[in-house]
């Protein structure tokens, strides 16, 4: 049976029937097996054992998925605009590393940027109300981006000063040879990280480095705090435009109300 070209892109861009259901789930399961693959050949004991069954099975995944992308690119009404979309730029993304293997050893192990298709996952399951939750955090994080700005300026700052500071206490004897490297350390040491490859050996240089640790508590509650009170915002915008009432033009509506409290009309 000749399956026409739009029905083809239906099966391949949709998912309301069963037929595009069953195309979108074997897709995830090649990008599972895919990925899981990747994982696997780069474990050395399973890679001298199984490393030519994980090349081949590579190949044959890359394969599939090249067909895959170039038979999306000739369905596409918008050839330029599913090649530059974000599912496009992953979609190629996910076929070069193997590509790419022919001339850098190991670029095959990025093949994991594959993992970026589960998100596909959102259709096929039918899980489109969380899309509304992830508009939220990114209206949130959008709304947020100057106070983050200024925020990471000033840490920057903190930064700089606290390195210089340490430098100028501690010295190329203690390990902080320069300011960039003073200012690395006042990075680990913000951040409650603490890798311990340099560390003050002056107790005024302790006390300074306890300061700053103490102040990468504050450091990190801020950010926090600051996206948190923007999703508090963005979801009381969210319930309000979609509890009011399209007779009166009423807002703030209980959630589970099924109508107007002004005028009684069924939300």
């Amino acid at each position: 049976m000749i399956i026409s070209r739009k029905r083809l892109a239906h099966i391949v861009f949709e998912s309301e029937d069963a037929a595009s259901k069953r195309f979108d789930v074997a897709l995830l399961i090649a990008i599972l097996g895919s990925v899981t693959i990747t994982i696997l050949d780069s474990v050395s004991s399973l890679h001298n054992a199984y490393g030519s069954v994980f090349y081949v099975l590579e190949w044959s995944f890359t394969i599939l998925f090249t067909i895959e992308y170039f038979l999306r690119v000739w369905l596409s009404r918008r050839t330029m605009g599913y090649v530059l979309s974000f599912y496009g730029l992953v979609d190629l993304l996910a076929i070069l590393p193997t590509y790419i293997s022919f001339f850098v050893v190991n670029s095959h192990f990025l093949a994991v940027v594959r993992a970026l298709r589960f998100l596909r996952v959102l259709r096929v399951l039918k899980l489109g109300r969380y899309l509304r939750e992830a508009q939220v955090l990114t209206e949130a994080l959008y709304n947020s981006r100057l106070k983050i700005q200024v925020f990471l300026g000033s840490v920057v700052t903190v930064v700089l000063v606290m390195g210089t500071v340490m430098f100028f206490i501690e010295g190329p004897e203690s390990g902080f040879t320069s300011i960039p490297t003073a200012m690395y350390w006042a990075i680990v040491t913000l951040t409650t990280v603490g890798y311990g490859d340099i560390s003050p050996a002056t107790p005024l240089g302790q006390f300074m480095a306890s300061l700053i640790m103490l102040l990468g508590y504050a450091i990190i509650a801020v950010p926090t705090g600051i996206v948190t009170s923007e999703i508090n915002a963005s979801q009381k915008r969210q319930l309000d435009q979609q509890r009011g009432c399209h007779t009166c033009n009423a807002k703030g509506h209980d959630e589970d109300a099924y109508h107007c409290k002004y005028c009684g009309t069924r939300l």
